[in-house]
C-alpha cells in the first residue's frame, strides 16, 4: 500500500451519537479502581453524548434509564478501564515500525542478515537506518563494530540505536559522513568506543550519539504524522487509551496539533518536553490546557540524569561488576540537575528525570529533596525508571512523598528482559535495590507503571504479568526474581490506570471509570484479577473505546492489518529511555 493511503485507513473511525441521548452499557463483568485505591466490580454505567459518565452501578443493581436512548452490550465479557502507558516514546514506537527493527535477532549474525536484507530491499535509501540491536541478548561479549556493518554495507551510511537508545552502532561510511575520527573528542556525558589502533570503533554511546545522529537527514512533516498514526493504532490495539510522551520535541508536538485539528487524535497523550529548552518552545510559560476533548496536554519536562545498564552508561556508586574501570555515564551534575528543574519548577512544569543507576538516582532525590524547600504544593516529581535505588536512599524518597509527592515511574518488563544482565553489571550485593517495585511503593511514592516503547512493547499486559510474579514469558525463574518485590493485582491494575494517570495530573479527567470522568474502557477476553499470568500475557483486546467512542474493534477485518507500511524515506530513529 501506498504511504499516503495508508494514513487514513489506520485508524477505526469513533460512533458518532446523536444530542443528547445517554448511552447504557451493560452486561459485563468489569472492574474499576476506586477513588482509595481499591478494585471495586462494576456492573452497568450511563454515559453522556459527550463521553463522560454520568452513573456506575455495581453488579446487581438496576440502572436508570432515564433519558437513555443507545445500548452497548458487553456480551458478558470482561470490561477494564482504558488501560494508560505512564512512559513511553510515541513517534520512537511509530518510526521503529516503519524503518529497520532488529529488537527480536538473536545474533550478530541474525543481525547482519537482517540489515543485508533490508539494504538490498531498499536501494534508494540514502542512509540505513533503525534500532534495537542489544549485544547482550546476543552474547556477544562486547559491543558490535563498524567493521561488521562494512562487510554487508560499504557503500552508504547505517546507523542503528542500541534497543535502550543510550547506544548507537555505525559503519564506516556513517562515521566519514559524520566527520568521526581518531580525533574526535566525545562531550560530557558520552563515550566513543575505540579499536586497538585508537580509531572510532563503530559504536558511541549515550551524549555521543548526537556527533553521528546529527548527520542523519531528519524526517518530513509526512513522515511524522504517519509515524504517529501508526504507533496509535498500535497502542489502540493494545488496550492503551493514554499515554506519557516522555521526551517531546517540537516536531512531535507539530504533529500531535497536526492530528487533533484533522480529529484523528484518538489515544490521549500527556506530553513531556526533551529538556528545558523545548519545553519553552512548545509550551510557553507554562503548561498547556488540556486540548481536543482532553486528548493532549503538555505538562513538563523530561531531563536525564544518565544512561542505561545495558550500555554501561547509568550512574552507579561503585564500579561495575563486570567493568571495574567504570561507573557509569552522569550527565549532570547534582548543581546542573537542580537548577534545571528549579528553571521548569518555577514555570509551574512537571519535572519528569531519567535515572537509572543508584547514583543517579540517590543525586537525584538529593536534588528533589532540596527544592522541596523551595517549592512547595503538589509537584509530583516524577523519577522515570528507578531501576536501581539503594535501600539508603529510600527514606529520603519517602520524606519527598511526604512533602510534595514523588511518582516512580517503572517499567515492570525491564526487570524480566534485564534480569542476568543486570546481575552481571551489579553483583549481588546491589540488587536489594533493583527494579524493586514493592519497596518503592512502600516509601509512599506513587507507582506510575509503563513500557517505555520502543524499548520494550507497548504491552501492557506483559508488564502486568511481570507486575505480579517477577517471571518472564517462560516462567523464569520459578517463584520470581527479588520475589518479594512483586505487587498485587490491585497495584498492578492502578499502575496501568488511575496511578498513571495521577502520575501525570490527569486523574479528575480519566483513568478510572467513575461519574464524571471520561468513558475510556475496554473489553477483553481474560480476567486479570483472576488469570494466571501466563494467560493474561495472551490477552486479546477486542474492543477499545475512547471517550465513548469505539476506536479499536477485532472482529473489525480491516483492523487485523499490520500497521507498519513503508517509510516514505530513510529517517533518523527516536531514542527510548
Amino acid at each position: 500500500m501506498n504511504p499516503k493511503d495508508l494514513l487514513p485507513a489506520l485508524l477505526a473511525t469513533t460512533i458518532a451519537v446523536p444530542a443528547h441521548a445517554d448511552v447504557l452499557v451493560d452486561n459485563f463483568k468489569g472492574y474499576t479502581i476506586a477513588a482509595d485505591g481499591t478494585v471495586t466490580p462494576l456492573g452497568a454505567m450511563v454515559l453522556d453524548d459527550m463521553g463522560t459518565i454520568k452513573a456506575v452501578y455495581a453488579p446487581g443493581q438496576k440502572p436508570s434509564k432515564k433519558g437513555v436512548k443507545f445500548h452497548i452490550d458487553g456480551k458478558g465479557r470482561i470490561l477494564l478501564p482504558g488501560l494508560i502507558d505512564a512512559h513511553l516514546h510515541v513517534f520512537g514506537t511509530g518510526f521503529a515500525a516503519l524503518t529497520l527493527d532488529l529488537s527480536d535477532t538473536a545474533s550478530l549474525a541474525d543481525a547482519l542478515n537482517r540489515i543485508s536484507a533490508f539494504a538490498a530491499a531498499h536501494p534508494d535509501r540514502a542512509w540505513i537506518v533503525g534500532r534495537g540491536w542489544n549485544q547482550e541478548k546476543w552474547k556477544l561479549g562486547r559491543f558490535p563494530t563498524a567493521a561488521e556493518l562494512d562487510m554487508i554495507v560499504p557503500d552508504r551510511p547505517v546507523w542503528l540505536e542500541r534497543v535502550d537508545g543510550h547506544a548507537g552502532w555505525a559503519n564506516s561510511a556513517a562515521l566519514k559522513a559524520a566527520g568521526v575520527t581518531a580525533d574526535s573528542k566525545a562531550p560530557a556525558g558520552g563515550s566513543i568506543e575505540k579499536d586497538a589502533a585508537g580509531k572510532p570503533a563503530g559504536v558511541l554511546v549515550d551524549a555521543a550519539q548526537e556527533l553521528v545522529s546529527a548527520a542523519v537527514p531528519a524526517p518530513s512533516a509526512r513522515d511524522y504524522d504517519l509515524a504517529f498514526a501508526t504507533a496509535q493504532r498500535i497502542f489502540i490495539r493494545n488496550g492503551l487509551t493514554a499515554v506519557a510522551d516522555m521526551g517531546s520535541t517540537i516536531e512531535d508536538w507539530q504533529a500531535f496539533r497536526r492530528a487533533g485539528d484533522a480529529n484523528k487524535l484518538y489515544v490521549r497523550v500527556m506530553s513531556y518536553a526533551g529538556g528545558v529548552d523545548a519545553m519553552k518552545v512548545i509550551g510557553g510559560p507554562g503548561p498547556s490546557p488540556w486540548l481536543y476533548a482532553d486528548r493532549l496536554r503538555l505538562n513538563g519536562v523530561k531531563l536525564y540524569m544518565d544512561g542505561a545498564l545495558g550500555s554501561r552508561g547509568a550512574w552507579l556508586k561503585a564500579p561495575y561488576a563486570d567493568k571495574p574501570d567504570t561507573r557509569g555515564l552522569p550527565q549532570l551534575s547534582q548543581t546542573q540537575l537542580g537548577n534545571l528543574m528549579s528553571r521548569a519548577a518555577m514555570d509551574n512544569f512537571q519535572v519528569a528525570v531519567h535515572a537509572i543507576g543508584d547514583a543517579g538516582n540517590g543525586v537525584l532525590l538529593g536534588a528533589i529533596d532540596d527544592l522541596t524547600q523551595t517549592y512547595k504544593g503538589d509537584r509530583r516529581w516524577r523519577i522515570e525508571h528507578a531501576q536501581v535505588v539503594d535501600p539508603a536512599d529510600w527514606p529520603t524518597m519517602a520524606r519527598i512523598a511526604a512533602n510534595g509527592g514523588i511518582v516512580a515511574s517503572m517499567q515492570p518488563v525491564h526487570q524480566t528482559s534485564d534480569r542476568l544482565m543486570a546481575e552481571a553489571r551489579l553483583g549481588a550485593d546491589r540488587l536489594k535495590g533493583a527494579y524493586a517495585w514493592k519497596s518503592l511503593k512502600g516509601t509512599g511514592a506513587t507507582l506510575a507503571f509503563g513500557s517505555d516503547a520502543p524499548v520494550e512493547r507497548p504491552d501492557p499486559w506483559a508488564g502486568f504479568a511481570a507486575a505480579i510474579s517477577r517471571e518472564d514469558e517462560n516462567g523464569a525463574p520459578p517463584g520470581g526474581w527479588q520475589p518479594q518485590e512483586k505487587v498485587d493485582r490491585a497495584t498492578a491494575l492502578a499502575g496501568y490506570t488511575s496511578q498513571a494517570a495521577y502520575a501525570g495530573f490527569a486523574e479528575s479527567r480519566f483513568g478510572r471509570l467513575a461519574p464524571g470522568l471520561r468513558a475510556d474502557f475496554i473489553f477483553v477476553d481474560t480476567d486479570p484479577m483472576t488469570a494466571s499470568p501466563a494467560e493474561i500475557r495472551k490477552t486479546t483486546v477486542l474492543e477499545t473505546w475512547v471517550g465513548g467512542g469505539k476506536v479499536w474493534d477485532s472482529s473489525d477485518p480491516d483492523a487485523k492489518g499490520s500497521a507498519a507500511g513503508s517509510a516514505a524515506t530513510e529517517t533518523k530513529p527516536r531514542k527510548g529511555r
